[in-house]
């Protein structure tokens, strides 16, 4: 039933949602469950997103110890493994699997720098969203 609702909310707000209807906070909070830290090469990793599109608050970190993944909004002074660097939508849109991590690289919306065997399986360590196998249809005009 809960999986029916966020699919009937991404057909009729995926055409009307604005930069600014974004929330950067909760992405990063579903970000961080987004890792498996598993796939990760080592016990240790800090990821870096860094949000081009915003005034204040522009870099997150992930630190990865373990099988635990914590949330930083201060530099934790640590060598970064991987850096992101995209606007929030674009961000958003890779995680709800509106677009894949290539076509945004192709396109330039996404720049992503670090350890070539952790950018090698991106996909591996940073799952998509509950969503993104979701259909994605367009709502009829009225």
């Amino acid at each position: 039933m809960l999986i029916a609702i966020g699919e009937w909310g991404i057909i009729w707000t995926k055409e009307t949602m604005l930069d600014s209807d974004f929330d950067v906070e909760m992405l990063m909070l579903y970000m961080e469950r987004s890792i498996d830290p598993s796939k990760l090469i080592g016990n240790e990793s800090v990821i870096q997103f860094k949000f081009s599109d915003l005034e204040e608050q522009k870099d997150f970190w992930l630190l990865v110890k373990d099988d635990r993944v914590d949330l930083c909004v201060t530099d934790p002074g640590r060598d970064v493994d991987v850096y992101f660097n995209c606007t929030v939508r674009t961000m958003y849109e890779v995680w709800m699997g509106d677009k894949t991590f290539k076509e945004v690289l192709r396109t330039g919306e996404m720049h992503v720098q670090g350890e070539p065997a952790l950018l090698r399986n991106i996909n591996a360590w940073l799952r998509p969203g509950v969503f993104a196998q979701s259909p994605r249809l367009r709502v009829a005009a009225s």
